[in-house]
């Protein structure tokens, strides 16, 4: 599994914290993680541990105020500290309750949450692979000439998973599933492209057109 101590990229940490991209730029811009949790030298990263801090903090948000939210985080922050060298099996052996008079936090349901997330993650990664030889390089789905976006495009139109691998069928379901996190783990850049530009060897799942309207006068 990919090491607690391990620097996720910002939108690998919003897709393991169960969060959007946004609420991961404001957890640290607004230092909800502390600052040993976060890297902003290279672009932005998030420590891997420190992703349950996230989770926590916007998952409780209808039930505990920001002061208690950011105590929590506070008071177990020094112990993912000292424990980011240990295996994610390891670190979820630790207690990981606050106490602070009348209030209990349990934070570990949000690191076993995010050990969960952290696999998948890795599985997609290591799903997907590329080579010139391949479709000039786009990433596919290893063992195949699948393009995971494409895959992971069909996912997000809401296309049924039977339609899906109906046009795939060199893939299963746990592909179909680990491209969508692999995709938003690691979003394309620029404008989509056109149906008459994707690669050799994907199939158009479906191909609805809209008519444009017309300019009045």
């Amino acid at each position: 599994m990919l090491a607690v101590a391990e620097m996720l990229k910002a939108t690998e940490a919003a897709v393991v914290s169960r969060v959007s991209l946004r609420d991961v730029n404001r957890a640290i811009d607004e230092r909800i993680l502390p600052e040993a949790f976060v890297s902003v030298d290279n672009g932005r990263h998030v420590l891997a541990g420190a992703c349950s801090f996230i989770s926590f903090y916007f998952e409780t948000a209808k039930r505990l105020t920001s002061e208690e939210r950011l105590f929590a985080i506070r008071a177990v922050g020094p112990k993912l500290t000292r424990s980011r060298g240990l295996a994610w099996a390891a670190l979820l052996r630790e207690d990981w309750t606050v106490r602070d008079e009348f209030l209990t936090i349990d934070l570990g349901p949000f690191l076993k949450g995010t050990s969960d997330r952290m696999s998948d993650l890795e599985a997609s990664r290591e799903m997907v692979t590329s080579s010139h030889d391949v479709l000039g390089g786009t990433p596919v789905i290893r063992g195949t000439r699948v393009p995971v976006y494409d895959v992971a495009a069909s996912v997000a139109s809401g296309h049924p998973i039977e339609r899906i691998l109906e046009a795939y069928p060199s893939i299963d379901a746990e592909k179909v599933r680990l491209a969508g996190i692999y995709a938003e783990a690691n979003p394309l850049r620029g404008r989509p492209r056109a149906a008459g530009d994707l690669p050799e060897g994907s199939i158009i799942v479906s191909d609805r057109r809209v008519p444009r309207l017309r300019k009045a006068g």
